[in-house]
């Protein structure tokens, strides 16, 4: 009977082992990217314009009006300022008086001169005596526009220098004018990405709170360092900017970068990368849930500090991140979207 019961004991431990659920391993699965061939660096900035303009008259005399005043915004053509203009409209209605009176002299001169009462040679006095006087009264028209002041470019009045009724003398500046008709974004970079310049293929700004981007050209790049070994990188804007921004914004300048070192091939994260007799190898899951080593061949390291595969990889794969150092060729497995709390990092 005892015999019996360790018989039957015996059966139902091999009923138990037959029936256990085999052990199969989590793993974490990523996609290698393909990498671009060029790369963005990015840079603080601070838009400038393009030209501060001192503005005076042409002539001389005493201020009559002021238009505008400091801060103000004025669009090219504008009229900022006014002389006295009497005396200057005065010599004008003189000069024409006398042009007036000459004119009819010299017309009735060619008719004495076609009827041969005059001598050819006193005709061309009266002539050249009309056009003399011609010039004379251009010279005062001339001044009497003087008298006015116009905004010669879109900008901002940085600052005035006179009031009204103050005497100023032909180029005295007037006004400070910042020309933003034509703004500029300057940046600086260091020594490491001026070496490179050979190698850059584009240009944006990206102002702060605008969230826009801003085509751009290079206009220069300085070839000597300041105190802090930085260049000086100066842009101009492709298309003209809108209102919005402004002389001493700043912005973030993107320059792209050709990167020769990745031109080919993919990146994968360095935790995906075991090496097997010597080689790199990478774990590709099958669609059957099993994993197969791809030997591959490795460049250098990107920016972003992944493994950077030259070959053995296309970019479409799907490639285990986690857990790489414990698998078996042909072995089942199953993938968890996410590492766990205590898997931090997924290097288990």
């Amino acid at each position: 009977m005892r015999g019996w019961i360790v018989i039957a004991g015996c059966l139902l431990c091999a009923c138990s082992e037959g029936t256990r659920t085999p052990f199969v391993r989590s793993v974490v699965l990523t996609t290698p990217v393909v990498l671009e061939r060029t790369s963005v660096r990015n840079y603080s900035g601070v838009v400038r314009e393009a030209h501060e303009i001192s503005l005076g008259f042409k002539t001389a005399g005493q201020i009559e009006c002021i238009r505008v005043g400091e801060g103000d915004y004025v669009h090219r053509g504008q009229l900022l300022a006014e002389l006295d203009d009497d005396d200057y409209r005065l010599g004008v209605e003189a000069l024409q008086i006398q042009y007036d009176q000459l004119a009819d002299e010299v017309e009735r001169t060619e008719r004495l001169f076609r009827q041969k009462s005059v001598s050819a040679n006193d005709y061309e006095k009266a002539v050249a005596g009309l056009k003399q006087l011609g010039v004379q009264l251009q010279v005062n028209r001339n001044k009497l526009g003087y008298t006015k002041l116009y905004a010669p470019a879109d900008g901002y009045v940085e600052s005035v220098h006179f009031s009204p009724a103050e005497m100023v003398d032909a180029g005295t500046s007037v006004f400070t004018l910042l020309d933003v008709s034509s703004m500029e974004v300057e940046a600086d970079i260091p020594a490491g990405e001026y070496r490179q310049r050979d190698r850059f293929t584009g240009y944006v700004c990206r102002p702060s709170g605008l969230g826009e981007d801003y085509r751009m050209r290079l206009l220069s790049l300085a070839p000597r360092a300041d105190g802090n070994q930085l260049y000086r990188l100066r842009l101009a804007f492709a298309e003209r900017p809108g209102r919005g921004l402004t002389a001493g914004m700043n912005v973030e300048v993107g320059i792209s970068v050709a990167d020769t070192a990745a031109a080919r091939g993919v990146a994968v994260p360095l935790c995906a990368v075991f090496r097997d007799g010597g080689r790199p190898c990478v774990w590709e899951l099958r669609p059957d849930s099993t994993v197969v080593k791809r030997v591959v061949t490795l460049g250098n390291t990107d920016s972003e500090g992944r493994a950077v595969v030259v070959e053995g990889l296309t970019g479409g794969e799907r490639i285990v991140r986690a857990g790489v150092n414990v698998l078996q060729e042909g072995e089942k497995v199953r993938v968890i979207d996410a590492p766990g709390e205590s898997n931090v990092g997924g290097m288990l």
